[in-house]
């Protein structure tokens, strides 16, 4: 095998996805599984997870799907001890499950505020919180990678509870790369820009959508597949020395006047 190859490999691991149930977490359960990892794929929506592990084992990889919700710390704990007892212990997480909920900040209801920062953010802190536990408890260590987003590192209009909570996200992401690091586990985020998902096809492909794009150097939107080389970077040992990065994949668009 190249040993460059190798690098990348995930051969012997086992991951976590949260928000697995469909389009980033369901794509980055399928990347994680061809690069070796035996994956648990963690949502609320039990057919997707159960549909999506089939699809997994069809390949020829091994997966293992986890009715979890993420604001519930018992229903988290229990997935994360069931993903240890089925497959291993977890030695990469993906925190991927997250919400959003588009409207004026002056108009923005408490529900949606409370909904958007509990999933987005509390989620990924109990789910990593849980994780990095059973890490310690067992001294073997891992990688965390949180999935931040662009509009955490700048502004932008009637996100205000997506905003807050994605930036929260990068900070906790560093936090915890500084206090877990002497304990084998590395932290880091994925933040990306526009990628055309499902779920957001109509936006993107929308006049309103292509003004946006049009302010990216690429003049485009990302595909899903692009963020692939980012997260196996960061999941395996070619990213050892990485820690509290926040990793901006976004085609320019961030940093563009």
């Amino acid at each position: 095998m190249d040993p460059t190859a190798s690098l990348f490999s995930l051969e012997g691991r086992v991951a976590l996805v949260t928000g697995a149930s469909s389009g980033l977490g369901a794509h980055f359960a399928q990347v994680l599984a061809n690069a070796g990892a035996k994956v648990a794929v963690a949502a609320r929506r039990e057919d997707r997870l159960i549909a999506l592990a089939e699809r997994i084992q069809k390949g020829g990889g091994r997966a293992l799907p986890v009715v979890m919700d993420v604001v519930d710390v018992e229903s988290v704990d229990h997935g994360v001890m069931e993903v240890e007892t089925e497959l291993g212990p977890i030695g990469i997480l993906v925190n991927n499950a997250g919400i959003a909920s588009t409207a004026p900040a002056l108009d923005t209801a408490e529900r949606d505020w409370d909904a958007v920062i509990g999933t987005d953010l509390k989620g990924a802190w109990l789910v990593a919180q849980s994780t990095a536990r059973r890490m310690v408890k067992l001294g073997h260590g891992g990688s965390i990678i949180n999935v931040g987003s662009i509009l955490g590192l700048q502004a932008a209009a009637q996100v205000p509870a997506y905003s807050a909570a994605k930036a929260a996200l990068h900070q906790l992401t560093r936090t915890l790369a500084v206090e877990w690091a002497r304990h084998g586990i590395r932290v880091n985020a994925l933040a990306p820009g526009y990628i055309q998902t499902d779920l957001n096809k109509e936006f993107l492909t929308s006049p309103q959508g292509a003004a946006v794009l049009k302010r990216n150097p690429l003049h485009r939107a990302g595909g899903v597949h692009e963020l692939d080389g980012a997260l196996l970077l960061l999941a395996s040992e070619a990213g050892s020395y990485i820690n509290g990065a926040v990793l901006v994949i976004d085609g320019g668009h961030s940093i563009a006047i």
